[in-house]
């Protein structure tokens, strides 16, 4: 079983790596005016989101579930684990909405300036404090 929680681990920090970068180029993009950056940014956008961060969430999850599993439905009794499932369950809302926003540079939709990009880039930040604090601190009490 660590093997299958170190690698749970592992794709967590894939998945929050392009959670974190994906906004970032999304303020840049924002920012481009010219065609050869505004697709340039569309080719590094689509890459991060479909070759790194739907996979890595794809098995982060997939691997939750194997703990989950192998660890007993007791867990869903714990109010930590309902916890941290309901803020999964947002961070799977938000990595969707990052995808509604890729598909709307795709199409040269934009409707936000790069302002509101940085506000967006800072969400993930809360979903990891929160995921972390209640699988380390709030699981051993």
């Amino acid at each position: 079983m660590l093997w299958i929680k170190a690698f749970h681990l592992i794709f967590m920090v894939t998945w929050f790596s392009g959670l974190f970068y994906l906004p970032r180029l999304y303020v840049y993009h924002a920012e481009t005016t010219d065609a050869i950056g505004n697709a340039r940014f569309k080719i590094m956008e689509r890459k991060l989101f479909y070759g790194i961060m739907t996979p890595g969430a794809i098995l982060t999850i997939l691997l939750g579930f194997w703990l989950f599993n192998a660890n007993g439905m007791a867990y869903l009794q714990m109010p930590w684990m309902q916890l941290k499932l309901g803020l999964v369950f947002l961070l799977i809302i938000y990595h969707i909405y990052l995808g509604k926003l890729l598909y709307d540079f795709k199409q040269d939709r934009n409707q936000h300036g790069h302002v509101f990009y940085r506000w967006l880039n800072e969400v993930p930040v809360i979903f990891l404090v929160g995921i972390i604090l209640l699988a380390i601190v709030a699981s051993q009490k």
